[in-house]
């Protein structure tokens, strides 16, 4: 288990101990646990903010084909 892993885990477990359980609660475990992960990949250096931001604004001025 890598640390970003690792981390998404304890943010699961954290935001799942806060909470009670139901539909609504488990997808709060599930965004806990995925911004856990996305806080350890960018001090890791392995998420670039300007790189995603950079590649949504190219997604939203590129028309789509239907």
């Amino acid at each position: 288990m890598n640390p970003q892993q690792l981390a998404a885990l304890i943010g699961f477990l954290f935001v799942a101990a806060w909470v009670a359980f139901g539909l609504g609660d488990a997808v709060l475990c599930l965004v806990g646990a995925a911004a856990f992960y996305a806080i350890t990949a960018f001090f890791r250096g392995e998420l670039d903010l300007a790189e995603l931001q950079q590649r949504v604004s190219q997604q939203q001025r590129t028309p789509r084909a239907r």
